[in-house]
């Protein structure tokens, strides 16, 4: 712990320069801890960061500075799917063990209309984790609000890793057709 608060514009310096060094998300207790401040805090820095056009992403395992040659170097699909709640780690591990990175899952609701949960998986432990914390937290998945439909965007290095598992969600009775 940080035995002295850091203030405003140097801590939000401090945090933008932490996630662009860093290849792994990190956690808003972890940006509390080394700078002295409450997770509060830290959530209000990172929205005042967003607001200044900085691609920030926050997911379920923490902060990211989404670097623009990321965004450059992969490919994008978007796919719609429909499972039920106990099928959505099978969904997500067939997704990863493909090579694809799952950035996202996107609903339609009646009310509020499309709303969207950053995931930002791409490998086993990653879904192991988000699953454990689904679970650990009772969370209701998106998915659940509209009967198991749901999108993902989803990215690979190359489209042959996408049209694989595609073809794999597909032969699984995952995809919506």
């Amino acid at each position: 712990m940080t035995s002295k608060k850091i203030l405003g514009e140097e801590r939000r310096k401090l945090i933008l320069s932490w996630l662009k060094s860093s290849t792994a998300p990190i956690t808003g207790n972890e940006l509390a801890e080394k700078t002295g401040v409450s997770r509060q805090v830290i959530v209000q820095d990172i929205s005042i960061l967003k607001a200044r056009n900085h691609p920030l992403l926050a997911t379920a395992q923490g902060y990211m500075y989404i670097k623009p040659t990321q965004e450059e170097q992969t490919v994008k699909q978007v796919i719609a799917c429909q499972h039920t709640p106990e099928e959505t780690e099978e969904e997500l591990l067939l997704l990863v063990d493909h090579r694809i990175t799952i950035r996202d899952v996107m609903i339609e609701h009646p009310i509020y209309g499309d709303l969207t949960g950053s995931l930002m998986l791409n490998n086993r432990n990653d879904v192991i984790q988000f699953m454990t914390k689904m679970r650990d937290t009772k969370a209701l998945l998106l998915s659940e609000l509209t009967e198991g439909v749901h999108l993902h965007t989803i990215e690979a290095d190359r489209m042959e890793h996408i049209e694989a598992a595609v073809n794999a969600l597909k032969q699984r009775g995952f995809l919506l057709n």
